[in-house]
C-alpha cells in the first residue's frame, strides 16, 4: 500500500493508473443527480437536468447522444476552474470533488466521451450510448455515484 505525502504524489499516482473524471459538488448535493430543486435553474425530471441529456418527445426516454451528458473534468486545470466557479457561486459552503477512474465499471449504456466542443479534451460527458427510460438512467447515475471517490472540502487539494 502506497502512502501519499502531498497532493502532487496523489496526482502522479492517478496519472499512472488511467484517465480520471471528476465533478466538484457543493456539500449536501448529490454527485450525479439534481435532487435539490434550488440546485439548478433548469428543468429537472426525476433528478436529471433536461439540458444534460436528450429526452424523447413524450419525456419518458433518453435518446443516445455523443454531444450530451453529465459534465466531468478530465484535467486538473479544468477541474480547478469549475471548482473555483462553484465556490464563488456558493459562498461559505464546502465544495467536494467526486471522481472516478476511466477503467471503473460504468453501467452498460453509459460512456465517458470527450466533449466535442472542447478542443483541449479536458471536458468529458457521461453520455447515454443506448436508448433507455428516464428511470433507468437515474438508477445508472445513482450506481455511478455510489462508486465515486470523494475529496472532501477540496479547496486545499486543488
Amino acid at each position: 500500500m502506497e502512502q501519499f505525502k502531498t497532493t502532487e504524489d496523489l496526482r502522479d499516482a492517478i496519472q499512472r493508473l488511467s484517465q480520471w473524471f471528476a465533478r466538484p459538488i457543493v456539500e449536501g448535493e448529490h454527485p450525479t443527480l439534481h435532487l435539490n430543486p434550488k440546485s439548478s435553474n433548469r428543468e429537472v425530471v426525476n433528478g436529471i437536468q433536461r439540458d444534460d441529456y436528450i429526452f424523447s418527445g413524450c419525456g419518458n426516454w433518453i435518446i443516445p447522444s455523443s454531444e450530451h451528458g453529465l459534465s466531468f473534468s478530465a484535467h486538473w486545470q479544468h477541474l480547478k476552474g469549475i471548482h473555483r466557479m462553484k465556490s464563488k457561486r456558493n459562498p461559505e459552503q464546502r465544495v467536494h470533488v467526486y471522481w472516478v477512474l476511466e477503467k471503473a465499471d460504468i453501467p452498460d449504456g453509459l460512456e465517458f466521451i470527450a466533449d466535442p466542443r472542447d478542443k483541449k479534451k479536458q471536458h468529458y460527458l457521461l453520455a447515454a450510448t443506448k436508448r433507455m427510460t428516464v428511470s433507468e438512467l437515474r438508477s445508472k447515475l445513482e450506481w455511478v455515484a455510489d462508486r465515486m471517490s470523494v475529496i472532501r472540502d477540496a479547496q486545499d487539494a486543488l
